[in-house]
């Protein structure tokens, strides 16, 4: 069987009536799933009995199953176990503007990064919509109250999964369904330029974040093998594209590593860089592993960077460090779980 969750409105709609049922048959199904939170066919009353019938017979309605999850302060972050039994993570972060979910698009990742945890182990599948969407849903079953943002940032690469990601966006940003406003939406890519424009061109208000990490074609091929086909110009005009078509301010995020990428020389490089576009930096202290040797920027070699940026007219925050105590660096927790098993 297949879930319900893999389903827009208009493709339930379309199955529905291909089958003989009613249009506002389409609107009671989402109003139970997505408003009541009933995943039970057999609990939605106004329901006929040949509709419940027909929709069990064909779908799947439960949530995912929550494996562990580890929990601090501000951080809550969970390891879920998929049908076929593979597992992803996702992070909850309680911040004074409410609740943000960052969930995952892929079972592992084939991006590589030299720095990232999740990208130790590869790529096994995408995941569907459905996975996608149920992460959200079966957090907010467990906390029993609604996510107010979501960052599409966890394992994987987005926009390598690109039309199941552009389905869960759609899911998410309807009003009949999750009903989230598409500016509580950031994805974050590390580069795929294709899909950039591509992105660009739906015209959407979800915002974008990109994973530069290096301001040099040089440096940035060490830390990032998607470096070595899309070269740092050619991200830039990408970016800058976005930018043109949306009118909206794009993220660039830059992890510090001791030593690596962290140095006033790449600072001056990255002002250089963006000078002029409609960007802002969000330099996130390294999270350390124990599968590589990077190490956290100092503080004081952090601030000197972010000096440089802001005393050159760009934008820059440093993000606040959270969950410092719960597998925090993406992929750790399910690495950690493998491990267990085998």
């Amino acid at each position: 069987m297949e879930s319900i969750f893999n389903y827009t409105e208009d493709e339930l709609l379309e199955l529905l009536i291909n089958n003989g049922f009613k249009k506002y048959n389409k609107d009671q199904i989402i109003d139970w799933i997505y408003k009541k939170k009933v995943y039970d066919f057999d609990m939605m009353s106004n329901l006929s009995k040949n509709l419940i019938g027909f929709l069990k017979e064909r779908f799947e309605i439960k949530l995912l199953t929550i494996e562990t999850f580890e929990g601090s302060i501000d951080t809550k972050k969970y390891l879920l176990k998929l049908e076929d039994g593979n597992k992803i993570e996702c992070v909850l972060m309680f911040h004074d503007y409410g609740k943000s979910l960052c969930v995952s698009t892929e079972v592992g990742c084939n991006m590589g990064c030299a720095f990232c945890e999740s990208g130790r182990l590869k790529k096994v599948r995408n995941l569907s919509t459905s996975e996608m969407v149920l992460e959200l849903l079966t957090i907010e079953n467990d906390i029993n109250s609604r996510i107010d943002n979501i960052v599409v940032m966890g394992i994987g690469e987005p926009f390598d999964n690109y039309e199941n990601f552009e389905k869960f966006i759609s899911i998410l940003t309807n009003p009949k369904m999750v009903e989230l406003g598409s500016r509580k939406i950031t994805v974050s890519t590390c580069g795929l330029v294709p899909k950039i424009y591509e992105f660009a061109d739906m015209k959407t208000q979800v915002n974008l974040a990109i994973s530069l990490h290096a301001p040099s074609d040089e440096l940035r091929d060490k830390l990032m093998p998607i470096n070595k086909r899309y070269k740092i110009n050619e991200l830039i005009e990408a970016i800058k594209y976005y930018i043109a078509k949306t009118n909206r301010r794009v993220t660039i995020e830059y992890i510090m590593i001791k030593n690596v990428n962290d140095s006033v020389k790449c600072a001056q490089e990255l002002v250089r860089l963006l000078k002029g576009m409609l960007v802002y930096v969000n330099i996130i202290p390294y999270n350390e592993t124990e599968n590589n040797d990077f190490k956290r920027s100092d503080n004081v070699q952090i601030k000197e960077f972010y000096d440089i940026l802001i005393n050159s007219g760009i934008n820059a925050t440093i993000r606040r460090e959270m969950g410092s105590g719960v597998s925090a660096a993406c992929g750790q927790l399910r690495a950690k779980s493998y491990k267990e098993e085998l």
